[in-house]
């Protein structure tokens, strides 16, 4: 189990690392191609959205790492389910159901990574 979370959490740390630091950093015209959604999204809440996401891959490595306060790991793992929960639904109201598999994916891998985490901790 030791093993799965962190291939599990490296892959969702990797993801939410790229996707969140690129809603930090990029401008809305460079955001909209890839994320139609920013378009009618506050700036302030896309760049939140964003810093939630680097937070939340940071918490999934760093605390279990360095055994300072692991429990962050679930702390950090449930904050991703609850994203792509925010995510999915954007994606509902917007009638983009061709997009949902993605989300869907990262909703049952950061719900794994809860399980995983709760188990060693």
């Amino acid at each position: 189990m030791y093993i799965a979370y962190w291939i599990i959490a490296g892959v969702l740390a990797f993801f939410y690392l790229y996707s969140g630091a690129m809603k930090v950093v990029r401008s809305r015209e460079q955001l909209v191609p890839m994320m139609g959604w920013v378009e009618r999204t506050p700036i302030a809440a896309v760049r939140t959205i964003g810093v939630l996401e680097v937070l939340g891959a940071v918490g999934l490595i760093v605390p279990p790492l360095t055994g300072v306060a692991p429990w962050l790991a679930i702390a950090a793992a449930v904050g991703l389910v609850l994203v792509q929960i925010g995510g999915i639904t954007v994606h509902i109201a917007r009638g983009e159901i061709k997009v949902l598999g993605l989300n869907i994916a990262l909703l049952v891998l950061a719900a794994v990574t809860v399980w995983l985490a709760t188990i060693w901790v």
